[in-house]
């Protein structure tokens, strides 16, 4: 709280985030998330499947987010993740006997570990160069895995029905722990993302998508800053990576390191809105929306998807949370400060 004397009356600035509309939100998001965790007990089971692929695209839309709307990383080669996520959850389930569905986080740990040398490698690129390097070290590591013989070489590998099983015994009770999985990593991503954003660590982040330069003048040590939040998103991508093929319960190098995982996070995240929680939130709903009429279409779907992205960014550069934001100043997730002023006679 700040107070200062002007022409006899007392004036007081306090710093606030949260907004009418955001603790709004968060009573609707809390409901939401109710019906949500109990949906496996009354919904059927194609759009319990439906659920978990909204569930995980969104997730990995927040994490291309979170590193190249708020790290100014734009990687196009985040399939590298995707893909190291599924195989590592393979290796752990298959050869390690670990539970599938504890193989998961433990995937994302171990790929980011993976992902500190290759920071060191890509962290050496500026602007198009890093996104060229990073879809580079994902064909690079789509190659690798192609030779490995004992993961199926080309071809691929199927997780063995014991494996399967572990999970659950009946099919209803794997898709149930599947379902409940994928709804706490993306509650869990977005709430990761939040938090991280309010913190000094975000306000860092969100100096040197603005202006490099102008953050390390104001001592912001960019490297470490960019460092962490790759690591970090190499993490959260690896463990839907690996959420995600334990779901298909097959892997196979074209499938896991397809750059179409990327493609789409980034069409999700450009008309949605890049730079915020909610602009992602937004696309995937648009996604999902368009997705289902259109697919019929065959390769003009993927026209239209590209007319849709091209569209919005002339149109609107923000997105069309940045069109909502603007007109109406509601942030659902509000991580900026603002001065709230009160006056006392």
């Amino acid at each position: 709280m700040t107070d200062y004397i002007q022409n006899n009356s007392v004036t007081s600035f306090k710093v606030v985030r949260s907004t009418p509309a955001s603790r709004i939100g968060s009573i609707i998001g809390l409901i939401l998330l109710i019906i949500l965790v109990s949906f496996p007990n009354w919904g059927d089971r194609a759009t319990i499947r439906l659920f978990v692929e909204i569930f995980y695209i969104l997730a990995l839309a927040q994490m291309w987010n979170l590193l190249a709307g708020f790290g100014g990383l734009v990687s196009v080669g985040q399939q590298a993740f995707i893909g190291l996520g599924g195989y590592t959850l393979f290796i752990l389930t298959i050869n390690f006997g670990i539970g599938a569905i504890w193989a998961i986080p433990l995937s994302g740990l171990i790929c980011a570990l993976i992902s500190l040398p290759i920071a060191f490698l890509v962290f050496r690129l500026r602007g198009h160069y890093f996104a060229i390097g990073t879809w580079v070290v994902a064909e690079v590591f789509l190659l690798g895995f192609a030779q490995i013989q004992s993961l199926g070489g080309g071809s691929g590998k199927s997780l063995p029905i014991a494996i399967v099983k572990s999970i659950s015994d009946s099919r209803a009770g794997r898709e149930a722990a599947i379902y409940w999985t994928a709804l706490f990593v993306v509650v869990a991503t977005i709430a990761i993302v939040y938090f991280l954003l309010r913190s000094r660590h975000g306000l860092a982040l969100t100096a040197i998508r603005d202006s490099e330069e102008a953050s390390n003048s104001l001592g912001v040590d960019n490297f470490k800053a960019k460092l962490l939040v790759y690591i970090f998103a190499a993490f959260g991508t690896a463990t839907i990576g690996a959420l995600i093929f334990l779901t298909k319960l097959r892997i196979s190098p074209s499938a896991a390191f397809d750059i179409n995982w990327t493609t789409t996070v980034i069409f999700i995240v450009v008309i949605g809105g890049i730079g915020t929680i909610e602009g992602p939130i937004l696309g995937t709903i648009i996604y999902f929306l368009l997705r289902e009429p259109l697919s019929d279409f065959g390769t003009w779907y993927l026209i239209l998807l590209g007319a849709t992205a091209v569209i919005v960014m002339l149109k609107a550069p923000q997105g069309i949370w940045g069109i909502i934001t603007n007109r109406f100043d509601l942030r659902l997730f509000p991580v900026q400060r603002r001065l709230k002023l009160k006056t006392d006679k």
